[in-house]
């Protein structure tokens, strides 16, 4: 049977823009399937890396970006339907047990309604105030994932790496699933894929650009690894949405669209949702 392509919004939620409560609800409301937020801890002042959106100066939503995990779990006391979802989060800057029993709650709230993106991290500065250099961050970001995988997974769980230790250690709640879904986000190539083989249940694209050769070799990497590319989430973000790229995803084998929309208030957000809506019905 074949599962039709799922749509879903992004928003970098901030003090400054509409509440995320509310945001919830109208993306509920209008039949969207998902809200994914993104996550930086803080922005240092210093630039030793360019912004990724290629302007001059960093977009000032970068600066004011909420907790990701506080603010979905206020999304999940308002709404019944929709996944909950970071896009993307930071677990190298993350220490994996709090945050493994902070997912774990949050996909409690929600009842299973919980994925968490993941990033490696850009911001050469952020990472380096958490204590990783930017050349550690995959290693970093892996063994934290594959720590709070044991966490979610094991009634007894640890774990043994070079970043980080668990000792054998209880750990509860465990996700509704017995683990809960994690998405790599990042450009195709060897690296990122060998990862999303490794402890990934699918890949983020930033945009659609390439897809429709990437997917069969991220498909293919999958397959060799032994486990089934089918059960792959491919869900690229920051695309405009218009009926023509829609149909052409869903035919390369994209399951989710994530649209983005721009950090501001209810009468700049709520015309586009109206509009992406009708879309989409």
């Amino acid at each position: 049977m074949v599962t039709a392509m799922r749509h879903g919004i992004t928003m970098f939620s901030t003090d400054q823009s509409l509440d995320v409560v509310r945001l919830a609800r109208e993306v509920e409301a209008r039949g969207f399937d998902s809200l994914y937020l993104p996550e930086h801890t803080h922005i240092p002042v210093s630039r030793r890396t360019p912004p990724p959106t290629g302007e001059d100066e960093l977009n000032e939503s970068y600066k004011r970006t909420l907790d990701p995990f506080v603010a979905l779990a206020a999304a999940a006391a308002v709404t019944d339907r929709i996944t909950l979802g970071t896009g993307i989060a930071l677990p190298a800057q993350r220490e994996p047990i709090v945050t493994a029993k902070a997912i774990a709650t949050l996909d409690l709230i929600a009842e299973g309604r919980t994925v968490l993106g993941i990033g490696f991290g850009w911001n050469e500065d952020e990472l380096a105030n958490h204590g990783v250099a930017m050349r550690d961050r995959r290693d970093v970001c892996r063994e934290h994932v594959l720590a709070m995988q044991a966490l979610w997974r094991d009634d007894v769980a640890g774990f043994e790496g070079k970043h980080v230790t668990v000792a054998p250690s209880w750990s509860w709640p465990k996700p509704a699933a017995g683990k809960v879904p994690v998405l790599l986000g990042g450009g195709a190539g060897p690296k990122l894929f060998s990862h999303i083989a490794e402890y990934g249940d699918g890949w983020i694209p930033v945009g659609g650009t390439g897809l429709s050769t990437a997917i069969p070799e991220l498909q293919r990497v999958v397959a060799e690894a032994g486990r089934d590319p089918a059960e792959l989430e491919i869900i690229p973000f920051g695309s405009l949405p218009d009926k023509g790229k829609l149909a052409y995803f869903e035919t390369i084998g994209v399951t989710e669209c994530v649209f983005r929309i721009p950090s501001a208030g209810a009468d700049e957000v709520l015309p586009i949702l109206d509009e992406w809506a009708a879309l989409i019905a």
